[in-house]
């Protein structure tokens, strides 16, 4: 989810504004040869290692193989990339289950159809600092917290911190600006910051490094927020209509991150030759990271991007009360493991 509000500017400029700042609905990698399928994915956001299993199994022909002619897109966010999906502008994309929950309940029909990370990858960042620890929620009492305005965390945050027995306003939300959220928070106008394994964490701490600093994180999933995290999203109409699309598109993409996992370096280079403003020190953590979300002890025995049951029961009860959802929506309305058992 993946991948919401942080400083996309900066990425931007990272990346190299000349090539991928000005792809815009272009694609970053597509088959070389003409496949019988066309199909389109939504990365959510930039290139980065928590959808690199996407672009490594284009590069490693793993698509084509498959009878398939994959591009990959940048995008602007899980709950945008969602919508986009559901509106028919890309047959697949990298979301989350809370932006999919959010798409149903305005009428949509995206569904999951397999996990990338097992559980949740996000966690609450914050700038290490002398004489003050944090190491559970009750220790972030009375600090600020940026994200933009439209940023899933002005709900989850509260609704953990109730979960964890504190009162929903202990932590002070602050709606910022997107592309001010980092800058703010690493020169310390604000004191915590979302951040995700796989994707801006390593930034984060890269950035920090680069002024003496370290970065310190509270997982939400270590205090009791038991949900699925990112993973492939397509619509119903997909399934029902394409379910040959969805099954060779699945398995390929699970391939590529299979083999993403055993080759961190070789990915990272793979990746950053295309995008040599990339920092492929920062793609190997992100890499590893998302290697290490894949599965745990409830997915173990079952084949790639299995969703596990009980975290999607969880994950749905726990949507449905942070954002007041109508408790017609079910966890079985958002995931299938039709293409992954």
């Amino acid at each position: 989810m993946q991948q919401w509000q942080w400083t996309r500017r900066w990425w931007t400029a990272l990346v190299c504004a000349g090539t991928l700042g000005t792809v815009g609905a272009s694609a970053l990698w597509a088959s070389p040869v003409a496949a019988q399928d066309k199909v389109r994915f939504n990365l959510s956001w930039l290139p980065q290692g928590s959808t690199g299993g996407v672009l490594v199994a284009i590069h490693k022909g793993y698509y084509r193989e498959a009878g398939l002619d994959v591009s990959a897109v940048v995008g602007h966010g899980g709950q945008r990339t969602v919508n986009e999906v559901d509106q028919g502008l890309f047959e697949f994309g990298y979301g989350d289950p809370i932006s999919v929950m959010l798409n149903r309940a305005q009428g949509g029909t995206t569904k999951m159809v397999g996990s990338i990370n097992a559980v949740w990858p996000g966690a609450i960042c914050y700038l290490a600092k002398p004489g003050r620890t944090i190491a559970k929620p009750a220790d972030l009492k009375g600090l600020s917290m940026g994200g933009g305005g439209a940023s899933p965390l002005q709900n989850i945050v509260p609704a953990w911190l109730k979960a964890n027995g504190l009162p929903p306003t202990s932590v002070k939300l602050l709606r910022l600006d997107p592309s001010t959220i980092n800058p703010s928070f690493l020169q310390g106008r604000v004191d915590l910051t979302e951040c995700w394994e796989g994707a801006n964490l390593p930034v984060l701490k890269a950035l920090a490094a680069k002024q003496g600093r370290e970065i310190g994180s509270l997982r939400y999933r270590d205090f009791g927020l038991d949900m699925v995290g990112n993973g492939i999203v397509t619509t119903q109409k997909m399934i029902e209509q394409k379910p040959d699309v969805v099954r060779r598109f699945v398995q390929a993409t699970y391939r590529g991150y299979a083999w993403m996992r055993e080759h961190a370096e070789e990915s990272a280079g793979v990746i950053v030759s295309q995008y040599p403003m990339l920092d492929k020190a920062v793609m190997v953590e992100q890499i590893r990271q998302i290697g290490a979300l894949e599965s745990d002890r409830e997915t173990k025995g079952h084949k790639p991007g299995w969703l596990p049951v009980p975290r999607m029961e969880s994950t749905a009860q726990f949507v449905r009360e942070a954002f007041q959802l109508a408790p017609t929506l079910k966890a079985t309305d958002i995931y299938t493991n039709q293409f992954v058992e």
